[in-house]
């Protein structure tokens, strides 16, 4: 797998960044080599895989630098806060009126999947403006989430659990053929949006990378109501309880240091941490 950063700010974009955007990567390569070990289900086919995680303000415009849009298997949606979906709208414009691939014009529904939470469907809806009697069912494939399930998108497992935030939110699990380690599985882990929870460390569970928001800050944000976000020492804890191989801190709003982020986790994780970068790239 290949995770790419491409919007890494958190709730809103930032002038050096798109707000959470993330692509998830299985070159066709990849897939065969799990093909032959058996790490990757058989009768998947052994092509290019992408598949979007969360897509903020901006984020799009980043999509369309690694992948043509009308060949993306999946939107996965952590939540429906506008810096994890609005680019929705635009990637709907997209794919129905592109001039060459558009569905106005080849008379082909994408029925892209997008998992998302219950009212996914009628929120996007809301978010673009619908007329009357306009649908986005047939663009997307709305599918709502179910706390503890697995959906599978090709060579990639997906296992949701509900986690602490002022809105229905999910963190994931993505399981899939390691870029690192030929022929074997590796876990990806994203915390999404939320607050320490049991749910956020069974999801990161010895995975290989954990890529964790991390916008608020100790101290600064000790008076706000529990339930919203990680800091850096939160994410930290749960990295360390939940013994993962990498850290890497995400969602980072402009006005939290990310230098202090990365302090309040190496406080409380004694493995690697990182940064996520805008439009970077790391190998599961």
């Amino acid at each position: 797998m290949r995770l790419r950063t491409l919007g890494v700010a958190g709730s809103t974009p930032r002038p050096d960044s798109p707000a959470s955007t993330y692509l998830v990567q299985v070159p066709a390569d990849v897939v065969a080599a799990g093909l032959a070990s058996g790490a990757v289900p058989p009768g998947v086919e052994a092509r290019d895989w992408n598949v979007v995680v969360d897509l903020g303000n901006g984020g799009f415009g980043y999509v369309q630098r690694h992948v043509e849009p009308h060949d993306l298997d999946a939107v996965l949606l952590s939540h429906l806060h506008p810096d994890h979906c609005a680019d929705l709208s635009g990637m709907y414009v997209h794919l129905r009126y592109h001039p060459l691939r558009g569905s106005m014009r080849t008379g082909v529904q994408p029925h892209l999947p997008v998992y998302g939470p219950a009212d996914v469907a009628e929120r996007a809806a809301a978010m673009f403006g619908s007329g009357a009697g306009e649908s986005m069912d047939g663009v997307y494939d709305f599918r709502p989430w179910a706390d503890g399930a697995t959906v599978r998108v090709g060579p990639l497992d997906i296992t949701v659990r509900t986690v602490f935030h002022p809105v229905e939110a999910y963190g994931m699990r993505i399981t899939g053929p390691s870029s690192l380690r030929p022929g074997e599985r590796a876990v990806l882990a994203y915390t999404g949006d939320t607050d320490y929870c049991e749910n956020v460390v069974e999801v990161a569970r010895a995975a290989d990378l954990l890529l964790a928001e991390s916008a608020f800050a100790e101290g600064r944000d000790d008076d706000v109501v529990p339930g919203i976000h990680l800091t850096g020492a939160r994410a930290g804890r749960v990295a360390a309880e939940a013994g993962v191989g990498r850290l890497v801190l995400t969602h980072l709003p402009s006005w939290t240091d990310p230098v202090g982020a990365l302090a309040e986790a190496r406080g409380q994780y004694d493995g690697p941490v990182d940064l996520a970068e805008p439009d970077g790239v790391v190998e599961v």
